[in-house]
């Protein structure tokens, strides 16, 4: 065996993502994105709605994970993970769906609560080169829920979700108390620590830091992403297809989520995001490999260079080379 394979599935609440990845077992540590496929579901405009998915949503997704289940055995991959994030876990009709899937396709679905998400996302790209003397905010903008969490001198202070997203934000699905406990939450933050950089995740947030063209030491200023989102309100959904060759889920939710990174990082008196390259599918893929390599470290096919990697930093430096095209 000179290459092993792993699958992630993200059913978020406004796209799901299949991710295969192969690491090549031949004394050089490198991943390889095999396939990436992003299917504009969009669950999230109906649950955050009407509360759970109708019949040609599900089938829908069904016929997605089945498609999905069809590459993992064409790509023959070692193992997989499959999690849900807002959209499934205010579904009145996850569990049912989430069964139905199961029996059709032998995958299982994990339905992940906020902060479990909150934690994958700081964990997909812990000390991505940061300073252990400083502190940092992660953040990820999703269709339906912002997770935040903090990291003050290496280690991990605060970790929250939020029911503010992108497709809540489009449909006017989101509660002021959701405001009113993010800005408490950061307004207590800056008070107890200086935040300077946020590292930024999420498709958006990582197309926002493409078009900005500005980037500086790995890093967007806040004014610039600012000026792009700004920018990107004067023009009509179908300017921003045109223009900057967006597709159509991604036009027409950009702006609010560039709205809630520059909010967050205003509370926090933040002057820079970091914007990484890597997000929860990746994590997923991460924690596979860490753990099928300690499983399988006296296995003859692995190098004793692969072996000196058994911490997870190091490891993830390595997903930093990999760039989503489809984000």
């Amino acid at each position: 065996m000179d290459r092993v394979k792993f699958a992630a599935i993200d059913i978020g609440s406004n796209a799901v993502r299949l991710l295969i990845l192969s690491v090549s077992l031949n004394g050089e540590e490198a991943f390889n994105k095999e396939l990436m496929i992003r299917i504009p579901l969009r669950l999230g405009q109906q649950v955050f709605v009407d509360g759970k998915l109708n019949n040609a949503k599900r089938k829908q997704l069904l016929r997605t994970m089945k498609a999905f289940r069809h590459l993992m055995n064409v790509f023959e991959v070692e193992s997989f993970r499959a999690c849900a994030t807002a959209a499934m876990r205010e579904a009145k009709n996850s569990k049912d769906i989430v069964k139905e899937i199961a029996k059709e396709t032998d995958i299982n679905i994990d339905i992940i609560d906020g902060h479990e998400e909150a934690l994958m996302i700081y964990e997909s790209h812990f000390l991505y080169n940061l300073n252990d003397q400083q502190n940092y905010a992660f953040i990820d903008v999703g269709g339906g829920s912002t997770e935040v969490s903090v990291i003050s001198n290496g280690a991990l202070v605060f970790s929250n979700s939020y029911k503010i997203g992108t497709v809540r934000l489009l449909f006017d699905k989101v509660e002021d108390e959701e405001y009113v406990k993010l800005q408490n939450d950061m307004t207590e933050i800056k008070e107890q620590y200086q935040i300077n950089d946020v590292i930024a995740s999420g498709g958006n947030i990582i197309k926002l830091n493409t078009l900005a063209k500005t980037r500086k030491d790995r890093k967007l200023s806040v004014t610039a992403l600012n000026e792009i989102n700004e920018h990107l309100k004067t023009l009509s959904i179908d300017e921003r297809i045109k223009t900057y060759s967006l597709k159509q889920d991604r036009a027409d939710v950009i702006t609010n989520a560039g709205d809630v990174y520059l909010d967050v990082a205003e509370l926090l008196g933040a002057k820079s995001f970091i914007v990484p390259k890597i997000g929860l599918i990746d994590g997923l893929i991460h924690l596979q490999y860490t753990k099928w390599k300690s499983k399988n470290r006296n296995k003859k096919y692995f190098p004793d260079e692969l072996l000196e990697f058994d911490d997870a930093n190091q490891l993830n430096n390595k997903f930093d080379n990999i760039e989503d095209k489809n984000s």
